[in-house]
């Protein structure tokens, strides 16, 4: 047995103007273990053979990669752009692995691919997946699994608005901020142990695969697309944020792709109103309360579905997703230097795309008092 890891990790921070950062990161990281088997020969009280019986190799790997030319075309239930690219890159794909095995039959199936690479061979699969969902030409894409750069992603931050006037005279900050990150990864790999018997798969008269992946899956997200962030001199702050995340599996065993989609919306206010004043008994004695009043109210709405493509019917769909809406308010006020006291309302309401499943609605408020024993 023998075991071989590999980790690459790349970080850089760039500032290309003032006040705008840029956080810049890249990952590979890649797992193979190897098990083999042997028989030994013994010809001679000296001389040792090993023999090979069997040899099966395992692992993983993922990396970071760049899918933003293909998001905003994911589509709906209904069409999808980037899966009828797939769909029509395995044609070029099979001519460009049956070009490079010039030994193998040239002649055309049914459908017009080589007869050695068809439209569901792993291989076409795999390089017509990847090629429809990263934007890359399919007469370009690699064609191996593994021979791969990882891409970096980013994070970015901008506090430029700060040196206005304008924004001098309202706020105290302002901040505007993005994110994008992807990554593709082979959950899964192992030899496959077929090909040492045979060549071509019988049934589908295809080159066997020397690995026999069960899915490929590639996800990206803008975390967050935008975020604003500020706080004006009134003590009124406010949060805005947008969410979008995609992931696809494209699994080798049913040809299926499963395409999740999600969509998340934040809005957060938050207000301070300085000396509140309160008269209470608390203790038996008459006192006058005098503090600040935080008030903060959240409203998030999350819209996620679950797709499920087939290559070979045109049928679509939908084997999962959820609607979700959350409502916060809080309010706190600090009755002593050790006593706060907080006033919670949280609403969620969850309705679901299948219609096996009931929409929820759920509600806690009350009040809670937290004594800090520390100084």
């Amino acid at each position: 047995m023998s075991t071989h890891n590999s980790q690459i990790k790349l970080n850089a921070t760039a500032q290309p103007i003032p006040d705008l950062t840029i956080d810049l990161f890249a990952d590979k990281q890649y797992t193979s273990n190897l098990r083999e088997t042997f028989r030994i020969d013994q010809s001679d009280a000296i001389t040792f053979n090993y023999e090979s019986l069997l040899g099966n190799t395992q692992g993983n790997f993922s990396m970071s990669t760049l899918m933003i030319k293909t998001f905003f075309s994911s589509g709906t239930q209904e069409l999808s752009e980037n899966f009828e690219s797939f769909k029509a890159n395995r044609l070029t794909i099979a001519n460009r692995l049956s070009a490079a095995r010039p030994e193998l039959p040239a002649d055309l199936d049914a459908n017009g691919f080589p007869q050695s690479y068809g439209k569901t061979s792993q291989q076409v699969l795999l390089a017509s997946f990847i090629a429809a969902y990263t934007g890359v030409s399919p007469d370009k894409v690699g064609l191996s699994a593994f021979d791969k750069t990882p891409i970096p992603n980013w994070n970015m931050k901008y506090t430029g608005l700060m040196r206005l006037d304008w924004f001098k005279d309202h706020f105290t900050r302002f901040t505007i901020s993005h994110g994008y990150r992807a990554a593709y990864s082979v959950n899964s790999y192992a030899t496959n142990l077929e090909k040492e018997n045979s060549t071509f798969n019988p049934e589908t008269l295809d080159v066997r695969p020397d690995y026999i992946f069960n899915n490929l899956v590639l996800n990206d997200e803008f975390n967050p697309l935008v975020r604003i962030d500020f706080e004006s001199k009134n003590n009124l702050s406010m949060l805005f944020e947008m969410k979008m995340d995609r992931a696809l599996s494209m699994s080798f065993d049913n040809n299926l792709l499963t395409e999740i989609q999600g969509k998340e919306f934040t809005l957060g206010l938050g207000y301070r109103i300085k000396d509140v004043q309160f008269v209470t008994n608390i203790g038996g004695a008459k006192q006058r309360l005098k503090s600040d009043l935080n008030i903060k109210a959240d409203l998030s709405l999350r819209d996620n579905y679950t797709l499920i493509r087939n290559l070979e019917l045109d049928n679509t769909q939908v084997s999962a997703g959820q609607y979700f809406l959350s409502a916060k308010l809080r309010a706190e006020y600090a009755l002593s230097q050790n006593l706060n006291a907080l006033f919670f309302y949280d609403f969620t309401f969850s309705k679901y795309a299948v219609s096996t499943a009931f929409p929820q609605s759920l509600i806690n408020t009350g009040i809670s008092l937290r004594y800090n024993f520390g100084n």
